[in-house]
């Protein structure tokens, strides 16, 4: 019985998601037509994603190590384990952001707008085409943009989710850029909607979000690209165990 209500409610959670997408993509649309206008398409991202988990009553409780100066550009590590994650992530930063991800995202109803336009799909089967991307995604942070990367690449298939390896890559981009990497832990998201929910559905509930102080990477070369990343490795993967 209990499995039967997370699956309805999982679908339920689908549904508000996709009828608010309706409703406001008149506005999303007007907004990805040009780059000037790329910021107030990411608030209402923003918005929208709150308010489409509000209505099936998911909630988001985020924390902070300390306070995090908006006016700077970082690149966000957060670990993955739900699609909430992209909820989430959009409500705890206060500035113009935007996402790599998997290529299969350009084609998704409700995220193919945004990997066309703000965001920026990673082919990763090509190393010319994630070379690209990876290229695409410097030049937004040296535009000021905030860039959320997603260091294990993908939501691990074990469940309960553990903490995969990352990759190198949004590490060497900040000590190359000189901007400050901001990890940020999902702790128990997954326990709401793992995955897609098509699996084990999902369930009202808070998602509790950690994030951590900047890591400054001025003084860093790319001879600790390695040591960066495992040093965010460990910052999530302790709180994780903490929790």
């Amino acid at each position: 019985m209990k499995m039967i209500f997370r699956k309805a409610h999982v679908y339920l959670y689908g549904a508000s998601v996709a009828v608010s997408y309706f409703f406001l993509y008149p506005f999303f649309y007007y907004f990805s037509r040009k780059p000037s206008r790329y910021p107030k398409m990411t608030a209402l991202r923003r918005m929208w994603g709150l308010v489409s988990s509000f209505c099936v009553g998911i909630r988001y409780k985020i924390a902070y190590e300390q306070a995090i100066d908006w006016s700077k550009t970082y690149i966000v590590c957060p670990n993955h384990t739900s699609n909430l994650d992209i909820t989430s992530v959009s409500a705890l930063i206060k500035s113009d952001y935007c996402f790599m991800g998997k290529q299969e995202l350009a084609d998704f109803f409700v995220t193919s707008l945004f990997f066309r336009t703000v965001d920026i799909p990673v082919d990763r089967s090509s190393k010319i085409a994630s070379f690209r991307a990876f290229k695409k995604a410097m030049e937004r942070v040296q535009s000021g943009i905030t860039t959320i990367i997603f260091p294990e690449a993908a939501i691990p298939d074990d469940y309960p989710p553990t903490l995969h390896q990352f990759k190198n890559g949004p590490f060497r981009m900040a000590i190359e850029l000189k901007v400050p990497i901001i990890p940020v832990t999902s702790l128990d998201t997954w326990k709401v909607l793992w995955d897609d929910g098509l699996k084990y559905g999902s369930k009202p509930g808070v998602c509790r979000i950690f994030v951590h102080k900047p890591i400054e990477t001025a003084h860093l070369t790319i001879d600790d690209a390695d040591a960066l990343r495992d040093q965010v490795y460990n910052i999530i993967n302790d709180k994780l165990a903490q929790a």
